[in-house]
């Protein structure tokens, strides 16, 4: 029998080095996102690196950590069958992490940001200021740097306010937005010894706790899609986990445009985060699979639905795990026809990415 390799686990945890029990905090719900939720399977993982690298405080071992787990409420402990549990603020934290990790990255590295000269009305000010013209609002007045320019202009003893001497913030007018989020959960999501699914749930975590943080009157709904598709509720994302399907992204676009014709915002957009070609697609009860290259009968079906989603307004943003030519042109083909945009993603950065044309697709162009 084969035993379990946990030495692919050292890579994908950052520190192995805990001096307390917020160190070890870190590296447990790192696991706990890989190994879907599994609690068990995560401590058993934690228990073995342990024993190998010694990574634990001097008088402080993994028992000690999962009884400080279950005091601190991150845990809990069935009294019937003795089994435990995560919580709610498990999950919580789960989120926090995830949007700390991505905003981490965004403070840090400001490249390939995107930026717009469009200006608006809004209560979101940017730190630059104009000339106040006549129907600018009040409230956006800039009250120091006015004062300045009147200093300026006529001095402190003759001291005046000129409508000449205002100035106002700039700042972008944010619109309502409905979000869905599309995560390809098919076998590929695992294959040739890559975790990908992680970055992508983590993404998931993220963008919804930034959305509920934020920008509170948006709305974002999540959709996996393997062989079907199907919505998953904000505190399952850690559970998500690959399976043996192949990859119907046109059951993912048909359910996401679904719960978008639901939303009365008028900013409607798909997020799609996937490393496959679609391989499957259902014809009445039954499925219609080819995973040997990219079959022309479900590609139109799929290209359709791209068009489909432009006429009513819905823009696609594809996030490509995947960088094969014949992928690429399938991907700008079904940007094109979507009027969307495509990225053709790394892992590390996948967040930040999604993050800046998050922002981006808030902003009203006139």
């Amino acid at each position: 029998m084969k035993g379990v390799i946990f030495k692919k686990y050292i890579g994908l945890i950052k520190d192995l080095n805990a001096k307390n029990f917020e160190d070890l905090l870190k590296i447990y719900q790192q696991l706990l996102l890989i190994t879907s939720g599994d609690f068990n399977k995560t401590i058993s993982i934690m228990t073995e690196l342990d024993r190998k690298h010694n990574f634990t405080p001097e008088n402080y071992g993994i028992g000690d950590f999962i009884e400080d787990l279950k005091k601190k409420g991150y845990v809990k402990e069935n009294s019937n069958d003795q089994k435990i549990k995560i919580t709610k603020k498990s999950e919580l934290e789960l989120r926090h992490s995830a949007l700390d990790e991505i905003f981490g990255k965004l403070k840090k590295d400001k490249t390939g940001s995107h930026m717009t000269n469009t200006f608006g009305s809004s209560l979101d000010f940017d730190s630059s200021t104009k000339p106040y013209e006549f129907g600018d609002n009040l409230e956006n007045i800039a009250f120091n740097e006015s004062i300045k320019n009147a200093q300026k202009n006529y001095g402190i003893e003759n001291f005046k306010l000129a409508e000449t001497d205002l100035e106002t913030y700039e700042s972008d007018q944010k619109s309502q937005t409905s979000t869905v989020l599309l995560i390809d959960i098919s076998h590929s999501m695992i294959l040739y010894g890559e975790d990908r699914i992680t970055p992508a749930k983590k993404v998931a975590m993220a963008l919804s706790e930034m959305i509920m943080r934020k920008y509170k009157k948006d709305t974002l709904d999540v959709v996996v899609f393997g062989n079907d598709a199907w919505e998953v509720k904000i505190k399952d994302i850690p559970y998500l986990s690959v399976g043996p399907y192949h990859t119907n992204t046109i059951a993912g676009l048909e359910l996401a445009m679904d719960l978008l014709r639901r939303r009365k915002n008028k900013n409607k957009q798909i997020f799609m985060i996937t490393d496959g070609k679609p391989t499957c697609m259902k014809v009445g009860i039954n499925y219609y699979k080819n995973a040997f290259g990219l079959d022309p009968k479900i590609l139109n079906k799929t290209y359709n639905l791209a068009a489909v989603c432009k006429k009513n307004g819905v823009r696609i943003n594809t996030f490509m795990i995947a960088s094969d030519p014949y992928l690429m042109e399938f991907v700008e083909k079904f940007t094109e026809i979507n009027d969307g945009s495509a990225y053709f993603a790394d892992l590390q950065n996948l967040g930040s990415m999604i993050f800046k044309d998050y922002n981006r697709n808030k902003v009203k162009r006139y």
